[in-house]
């Protein structure tokens, strides 16, 4: 079974640092399959709490190695929820590999353990039009939410405005997953980079 390492979190900076500089990204440095997968990019000033900067995947299964190296560039710039990445950013980032895992359907939309899984919610709303989002395993936890308040924030994620109701809640169709995940900060980076080629990083310097 594939983990998220410490090389796959390297390889999303090393991308993000090869756009910055127009450099050459070295080789991946784990072995290839096909998974689904996330790339999360954070940003933490002054010791403060990280907050989201990009979050960016696929359901679907994709190669570890190309996966990655898109995902890292979608994530981080080319999240619509927020500007684009800067080169200058990068000393204070944090980047989360996830590989997904135990995609199961759910008996009924409480029918899933907080910190455990993540979760694909679908449903057709009032005006018939389906919509669908999904969480990943770390977010309820993260943010503090019940489970309810977890499915109601999905709802919301889905572009649904209306009223959430009971009855409405009973006719989601979810679908739980677990996952494995991998954190990096930059400055972790920067020493792993240095340890291992003999040399820094090109960006990433204070402003």
């Amino acid at each position: 079974m594939v983990s998220a390492s410490k090389e796959m979190a390297v390889y999303c900076f090393d991308t993000l640092t090869g756009h910055f500089t127009g450099g050459v990204i070295p080789p991946a440095a784990f072995d290839d399959g096909e998974f689904p997968l996330f790339v999360t990019w954070k940003k933490a000033i002054n010791g403060g709490e990280p907050r989201l900067r990009g979050c960016i995947g696929t359901l679907e299964p994709r190669p570890l190695i190309t996966g990655f190296k898109d995902y890292a560039l979608t994530s981080a710039l080319r999240d619509r929820r927020f500007p684009p990445i800067q080169a200058k950013e990068m000393q204070y980032l944090e980047c989360t590999v996830s590989l997904l895992t135990s995609f199961e359907t759910a008996a009924h939309y409480l029918d899933w353990e907080i910190g455990k899984h993540g979760m694909i919610l679908e449903f057709t709303d009032p005006d018939n039009y389906r919509r669908s989002a999904t969480y990943l395993p770390e977010v309820a936890a993260q943010e503090g939410w019940t489970k309810i308040e977890t499915v109601d924030s999905l709802v919301r994620k889905s572009g649904y405005v209306g009223p959430i109701t009971e009855s409405m809640r009973r006719r989601f169709h979810i679908t739980r997953y677990q996952s494995s995940l991998y954190t990096m900060h930059y400055g972790d980076y920067v020493a792993y980079v240095k340890r291992t080629r003999g040399m820094a990083p090109l960006v990433g310097g204070r402003c």
